[in-house]
């Protein structure tokens, strides 16, 4: 049995790594953090986990979690994260950080995109990008695991197989996602106020979206050369999901069955992604995904102008943050990479 701590327990991500966790076999809960809450019941915040949790959110403490946790997943603040794995790291614990400060290789980009000098460029280099569909073998062992951004995954998701396949030699993309409410976090803004959040369909960062460097930086690897990917995020009033539609000029005129094949290629084996095309629902839509770990891809071709473009749908809180972040896990302590996360998604939801 695999003792955890979840630090940053009251947060949406938080909640939903505590559900998992409460129906996953090999782990034991053994402590729960919130600076805010601490000494209260978890149920005061997570009111759907009554009776499931019977314990107190506590304060951080380093020499505790050495004591209770043999993995530590962190659901901060970008930046926050910062201040702990090095030290986890040295007791010897394994550190699931889902925040951005691990995912990038190239320490001058935390400079453009976070305003920050990384202080540990030596730890980026050590961090496996917790993306399992790419990064599967270095996955096994992994001390510390840097788990993707949610916008991020859609793209990478939707574009990685065509541009593994070598379909276009324009490898610049453009990614309009679709993103819920819950992205924002549990703590209310002006933006995601529901009277202000309600009936609007609103672009934002569209000058540069920082999740683009974890997906330019994935996306070049697979190329074997320099991916530019432009994400221009989109506020809808859902409260969970994301939609990718990532826009693609083909050399050549394509026939969907040579699209179906490389992706259906590209995929096979993955547990978490389904392949969508026709039937009623002809593409992918993250209403079908709710409160599982799937990811949905699929694609349209318009031969008129020699357009491709790739969809992925995914639960942001789950396949776009905490399930991944489990699914990355188990793969890393040899466990069935579904353990918890057999989770059929929610309908109607």
């Amino acid at each position: 049995m695999i003792r955890v701590a979840v630090v940053g327990g009251s947060g949406y991500t938080g909640l939903e790594l505590l559900r998992i966790l409460a129906v996953h076999r090999e782990v034991e809960v053994t402590m729960i953090t919130s600076r805010e809450y601490a000494g209260k019941p978890i149920s005061l915040v997570h009111p759907n986990l009554r009776g499931i949790y019977n314990m107190n959110f506590s304060d951080f403490s380093l020499d505790k979690v050495g004591d209770r946790a043999d993995t530590v997943f962190l659901a901060l603040p970008h930046t926050v994260s910062l201040n702990y794995v090095p030290k986890l790291l040295e007791m010897g614990l394994q550190v699931v950080d889902l925040s951005a400060d691990f995912r990038l290789k190239n320490p001058e980009l935390y400079k453009v995109w976070y305003d920050i000098e990384h202080p540990y460029p030596d730890l980026l280099k050590k961090a496996v990008y917790g993306l399992p569909e790419l990064h599967f073998e270095e996955l096994k062992g992994a001390k510390l695991i840097a788990s993707p951004g949610c916008n991020a995954t859609a793209t990478i998701l939707a574009l990685a197989p065509i541009v593994a396949s070598g379909i276009t030699s324009d490898l610049r993309f453009v990614s309009d996602v679709k993103v819920s409410s819950s992205e924002g976090g549990a703590k209310p803004h002006e933006g995601s106020h529901h009277p202000e959040r309600e009936n609007a369909i609103r672009p934002y960062e569209a000058t540069g979206h920082r999740h683009a460097a974890e997906a330019e930086q994935e996306l070049s690897r697979l190329a074997g050369k320099e991916v530019k990917v432009s994400i221009v995020p989109h506020a809808v009033s859902s409260v969970r999901g994301a939609l990718a539609s990532a826009h693609v000029w083909t050399d050549i005129p394509l026939k969907e069955m040579d699209v179906w094949k490389r992706v259906a290629e590209f995929y096979r084996g993955r547990k978490f992604i389904r392949i969508i095309r026709g039937n009623v629902h002809p593409y992918p839509d993250p209403k079908y995904v709710i409160g599982s770990n799937f990811a949905d891809v699929g694609f349209a071709v318009e031969t008129r102008v020699n357009r491709l473009t790739m969809f992925a749908a995914i639960d942001n809180l789950m396949k776009g943050a905490a399930g991944q972040a489990v699914q990355s896990f188990n793969i890393s302590n040899g466990l069935s990479e579904d353990e918890g996360l057999r989770l059929p998604p929610l309908r109607p939801a």
